[in-house]
């Protein structure tokens, strides 16, 4: 376990912190488009939006990633591993997170388009300055969630190659032949890993709602 530690640490700080990291960041804004887009957006777009969503979500992440690595290269388009994985990562978190923003954003009260109409705002400052910011609060937690989730999904990312976390321990197996030991230490590796987003996002939703108390307070 000392010997292999520093390999499973730096392959998880080399490949599997960054795929988690842009990967969330892309699907967070590809979410936030396709629920805009599927509240407010033409019915041709809409349509796209909804076929886009129902696809991915109805349809395995790893079956995604495989059409992505091993099915594109059959009409043409050849894709290295780790853009590979960053595109189906960042097209299952789009389409989960799509379905959290459009919801906090359709609880947002009608009133507050209407308060933020009356001030003189156009539908953009109403939606930058008023919805999202109170839609926020609110998606932090489901958000938080998906983002811890990612971290451990990124271990599917060793069926397509990509040298990984969960891959480097597979290859330390193939030589060592110690899979108890070397699996169990890539699950602590992964745990510790949640404990401090899962930590990170309890201290996240306490700022959001003493600020949204403040908000409360003031009205």
């Amino acid at each position: 376990m000392m010997d292999s530690f520093p390999t499973l640490l730096w392959a998880g700080v080399k490949f599997t912190v960054p795929l988690t990291l842009l990967s969330f960041a892309f699907g967070l804004t590809l979410g936030l488009i396709t629920a805009v887009t599927r509240l407010f957006g033409p019915t041709p777009l809409v349509l796209i939006a909804r076929f886009y969503v129902w696809v991915i979500r109805g349809t395995p992440l790893l079956v995604q990633l495989f059409v992505i690595f091993y099915g594109l290269p059959s009409v043409g388009i050849l894709l290295d591993a780790f853009p590979a994985a960053l595109i189906g990562f960042t097209l299952n978190i789009g389409a989960y997170s799509s379905e959290i923003i459009r919801a906090v954003i359709a609880s947002v009260p009608k009133g507050q388009w209407e308060a933020a109409y009356s001030i003189g705002m156009n539908w953009r400052q109403a939606m930058a300055r008023t919805i999202l910011p109170q839609a926020a609060r609110v998606a932090v937690p489901p958000l938080s969630n998906t983002f811890i989730s990612l971290v451990k999904d990124t271990s599917l990312a060793a069926a397509i190659t990509v040298p990984e976390l969960f891959q480097a321990a597979q290859r330390i197996v193939a030589t060592t032949y110690e899979p108890l030991i070397l699996y169990i230490q890539a699950a602590i590796i992964y745990l510790a890993l949640s404990s401090v987003l899962s930590a990170l996002q309890v201290r996240l939703e306490k700022r959001f709602s003493r600020y949204g108390g403040m908000l409360e307070a003031n009205r």
